[in-house]
């Protein structure tokens, strides 16, 4: 009998707990999202069960809200008597989130797709090969759709979520590629994984990066600590336990407020060649800092900084100011042609700088040690001397001579006594020997 009654109160207490629960996630939709709804409930009904579960289904922001057609969209057709796009571009976001369409817009992976014509694309639709660059390069950077109608796309643009995809309604990227089509989830968008879609891999390893650093290890340990589904998510108010890529490039401080251009606190910018402060960088910089403050100390913040220029100014005046002064000399001399990676060269010192010395740079600013050592000024170095150079003299015996004579690569005529006695000294000491 006492087990029955048991029973009996787990019983009441699961429905009462579960009630409420049931009535939240049943939202109210118009006459058009019943429509949809119906259909969709079993055509695609892994699509519905991610909108149920969504702040827009709790907001009762239904399919016909998001996806009813906007007047001059090109990419619309009539389905089932209802005027729709199947693609929900930017323009259809901004009917209720303009600041961060507007914020978008302004940023840097809006403009993804301006890759296009780089050596980067040339490598993917010649050297490689068209469906390289359809199916590797424009699923991050972005493809230009192209509508042929019917609800109907060419197959070599669509489908594609690249953040700077352009859209045939002239809108750029896709607010789905961080927050996930149907669900457009805030803690999707938070999550280091997300971004970790495009920011990998050997020439921008940031979600490698990441989870080495100190920042990835305190995530990982404390992830149920995140709050990742609040509202506001303030760094020190809503969660402390970690940040995210989110938390440093976009999400609010008690000083700022959330933006959606992930590059507005970035003062440096590594990919190219040599590195550059972006304008107005000291602005910048100090809206990073002011994140950088939650959890750390002053003087641990702009020490940081002095070793991370340190790191930036070493990159640009040992390796790739020569380097590329070198690569100049070969091109105004005849001694290379117009045409990008016909020769060794061409492919050695694009590794240099596109690969290694992105990890080297991208490995101190976001404190990964191994990718600042091994896998960033180690490579560098060995490629630089041992293959770089080389190369570039059995082109045009002397072209390297003044770059090897500067006071940073005379190590290589052999050590002094002095630095000889050093390196001794260091190792009895190390090694107590």
């Amino acid at each position: 009998m006492r087990c029955y009654f048991f029973c009996v109160w787990v019983l009441l207490f699961c429905v009462a707990a579960l009630s409420p629960l049931t009535s939240q996630s049943t939202p109210k939709v118009s006459k058009e999202g019943q429509q949809c709804l119906e259909c969709h409930s079993s055509s695609t009904p892994g699509a519905v069960e991610q909108w149920r579960g969504s702040a827009h289904a709790k907001a009762n922001v239904d399919c016909y809200s998001c996806h009813k057609a906007n007047p001059g969209d090109p990419a619309t057709f009539d389905h089932y008597g209802l005027k729709i796009a199947v693609i929900v571009t930017p323009y259809y976001c901004a009917r209720c989130h303009k600041s961060e369409v507007d914020q978008f817009e302004k940023s840097r992976h809006a403009d993804a797709t301006h890759f296009i014509g780089s050596l980067d694309n040339m490598l993917g639709e010649i050297v490689e090969g068209g469906p390289a660059a359809m199916n590797g390069c424009r699923q991050c950077h972005g493809s230009e759709v192209k509508y042929i109608g019917d609800g109907k796309f060419d197959f070599s643009t669509w489908p594609n979520s690249g953040i700077g995809r352009i859209n045939p309604d002239g809108s750029k990227g896709t607010c789905a590629a961080c927050h996930g089509r149907h669900s457009f989830s805030s803690a999707l968008a938070r999550q280091p994984e997300n971004c970790g879609k495009c920011h990998l891999g050997p020439d921008h390893p940031q979600a490698e990066i990441y989870a080495e650093s100190k920042h990835g290890i305190q995530f990982r340990a404390n992830v149920a600590k995140m709050n990742l589904d609040s509202k506001s998510w303030v760094v020190g108010k809503d969660y402390s336990a970690a940040p995210t890529c989110a938390t440093c490039h976009m999400s609010a401080t008690s000083n700022q407020k959330v933006t959606h251009d992930a590059g507005a606190r970035i003062s440096y910018t590594l990919r190219p060649v040599v590195s550059f402060k972006l304008e107005n960088w000291e602005k910048r910089r100090a809206s990073m800092q002011d994140v950088c403050s939650n959890c750390h100390a002053t003087g641990w913040i702009e020490n940081f900084y002095k070793q991370y220029d340190g790191t930036v100014e070493l990159y640009n005046e040992k390796f790739a100011k020569p380097a590329k002064a070198i690569m100049d000399k070969l091109y105004a001399n005849g001694k290379l042609t117009k045409t990008p990676f016909d020769e060794k060269i061409e492919w050695t010192y694009y590794e240099l700088w596109h690969h290694q010395g992105r990890r080297a740079r991208m490995g101190t600013a976001m404190m990964g040690p191994d990718y600042t050592q091994w896998h960033g000024f180690y490579e560098v170095s060995k490629t630089f001397y041992n293959e770089f150079i080389p190369e570039a003299e059995k082109l045009m015996p002397g072209v390297t001579a003044d770059v090897m004579k500067s006071d940073d690569h005379k190590w290589t005529q052999g050590l002094t006594p002095e630095q000889m006695k050093q390196q001794i000294e260091f190792y009895k000491k190390r090694y107590n020997q």
